[in-house]
């Protein structure tokens, strides 16, 4: 079986070349994203011509990024040839002021090309003015997710923690990272995010400890969410339960 390999950043993709597919993916070419600590994810490149959703052409995104938008995908359909998707990134993103990177990819997450966006990110990642935001990765986390690409989520999680010397301390951006989190279950990935919160100096408040034990025990975990409850308790006294007290609204701006 004939595989072709490239490194963007931290991780090394692979293509499947021929019509032999990983199990469990049978009728559909592959890419592989392998960390280079020999963590590995598989991401399907599934055609979704008949339910893709149009190009937002409006302040979001300028002509020259709806062009780059198209000049990538038709690219990463035709992947088997991998230079081709080298080359859309490199003589059409590359050069891209910050405003239309950042539309571009999340323009991409919108549309559901994960993996496109994923390579995307990447690249934003090198630009000298990129600087991670707590925001962006529940997006892309959020976009994993409504993909059903639950295990792709643990790479995000983990380059997220790598960048807590560089993050913001605003808390209502982790609470709509824990309640993305906590909504589709990743509980485990939450639990790490509420201590990553600690650890940059952004200590959860009441909103924050509301959202984990309604959320917790919503989903049955009564003895976690006992636990946060006590927590909350010895720094805010009697915690007072509410109905719903945070809901999630992405920004747009870039």
């Amino acid at each position: 079986m004939a595989m072709g390999s490239n490194s963007y950043g931290g991780y090394v993709i692979g293509y499947n070349c021929h019509t032999r597919v990983y199990s469990g993916f049978m009728g559909f070419p592959s890419l592989e994203f392998r960390k280079n600590d020999g963590r590995r994810m598989l991401i399907l490149m599934r055609d979704r011509s008949k339910n893709r959703k149009p190009l937002q052409k409006g302040r979001n995104l300028s002509i020259e990024a709806i062009q780059t938008v198209q000049s990538l995908k038709r690219a990463f359909k035709s992947s088997a040839k991998e230079p081709n998707l080298h080359q859309a990134i490199n003589s059409k993103f590359s050069r891209l002021l910050k405003f239309d990177m950042m539309a571009i990819l999340r323009e991409l997450l919108r549309q559901d090309h994960c993996l496109l966006a994923l390579m995307v990110f990447v690249e934003i990642q090198k630009e000298n003015w990129y600087k991670p935001e707590v925001l962006l990765y529940a997006e892309l986390i959020l976009a994993l997710v409504r993909n059903g690409l639950y295990d792709k989520v643990e790479i995000i999680v983990i380059d997220l923690k790598r960048e807590k010397g560089r993050l913001e301390a605003k808390i209502e951006w982790f609470n709509v990272l824990l309640e993305t989190l906590l909504s589709y279950n990743l509980i485990q990935h939450a639990m790490d995010c509420v201590e990553l919160m600690k650890e940059v100096g952004c200590e959860p408040d009441r909103s924050t400890y509301k959202l984990l034990v309604e959320q917790l025990e919503s989903k049955g975990e009564t003895r976690l969410s006992e636990s946060i409850r006590q927590e909350a308790s010895k720094l805010y006294g009697e915690f007072v339960e509410t109905g719903l007290v945070f809901s999630s609204q992405f920004s747009t701006e870039i």
